[in-house]
């Protein structure tokens, strides 16, 4: 059998190094709320876990450059207690606010959520209508990644073994700008999402959208940033031929498997209907209307 080691290190370069240098499966541990479980099932079987919570700057909120930058280990009930994220960033602060129980909510995180590569996740469908960049530190370096060219398959992302994502980059918003993101789920709390949907949207002082980016999860290997249905939005009101118009283009582009969740045609339709639920409180929002919770 082989022996587990555990490392906390305290800088990136000593993080780095202990990734680089393991000779078996080693394994970030972020929030820990996907690995350990997944441990415990035997699906993963590593021989070192880098615990990355000691670095400095990995767990905290600042502003920069009118954005916000959200450190990778950093608690979900952080981000969902910060004034600033929650005005800005209201879809991606409630997706994350549905990962788990309170519990959960004490140790889970964007980056363990992204990197887990699970297409039913719920911040990550958030996070890609968010345009949001992910900070990558490996051997190499440092570079930035679009949050969506991290996950590549069910379980599987583009990182190198020896890279970890140290921090997320928000971009600034513009007037009139907003998200929401909505799930089904079979029972009322605690479930995995059949279907997901975010949405980020920019419009003029007239309601009309001119800058939109949307998403789909649980419909595809991973999820999806879908540029038709963004491609809809821009240019236009959100009046009843855009819903219309946005409800096909999400069911276009709904590529579900059927499962015990729910039938792939079921998961289609379903697409279409988040989709004009979670753009009508994404242009609420962004004309300042009280939208309240999505969920």
């Amino acid at each position: 059998m082989t022996s587990l080691s555990y490392a906390a290190p305290t800088s990136v370069d000593a993080a780095v190094k202990l990734l680089a240098g393991a000779s078996g499966l080693a394994k970030v541990l972020s929030g820990g709320t996907d690995l350990l479980i997944q441990m415990r099932a035997g699906r993963y079987k590593p021989e070192l876990i880098v615990d990355t919570k000691k670095i400095p700057g990995i767990i905290g909120i600042r502003e920069e450059n009118g954005g916000f930058v959200v450190g990778a280990g950093t608690p979900g009930a952080v981000v969902e207690a910060h004034a600033g994220m929650t005005k800005a960033w209201p879809g991606v602060v409630e997706a994350l606010d549905l990962i788990g129980s309170t519990q959960v909510q004490g140790r889970c995180s964007l980056a363990g959520n992204l990197c887990n590569a699970s297409p039913a996740a719920d911040s990550v469908p958030a996070m890609y209508a968010a345009g949001a960049i992910a900070v990558v530190v490996g051997s190499n370096g440092t570079r930035e990644v679009p949050v969506e060219q991290i996950p590549t398959g069910p379980g599987r992302t583009s990182l190198a073994k020896d890279e970890f994502i140290l921090e997320f980059k928000f971009p600034p918003r513009p007037a009139h700008s907003s998200d929401a993101y909505l799930r089904f789920i079979p029972r009322t709390e605690m479930d995995i999402a059949v279907v997901g949907c975010g949405i980020s949207v920019t419009l003029d002082a007239s309601g009309v959208c001119t800058a939109a980016r949307c998403s789909l999860g649980a419909v595809a290997p991973t999820v999806l940033l879908v540029k038709e249905m963004a491609d809809v939005l821009v240019g236009h009101t959100l009046d009843a031929d855009t819903l219309a118009k946005l409800d096909a283009a999400a069911q276009a582009a709904a590529k579900p498997i059927s499962d015990k969740r729910g039938t792939a045609e079921y998961r289609k339709k379903i697409s279409g209907v988040l989709a004009r639920r979670v753009a009508a409180i994404a242009f609420d929002r962004a004309m300042g209307k009280a939208a309240g919770k999505a969920h």
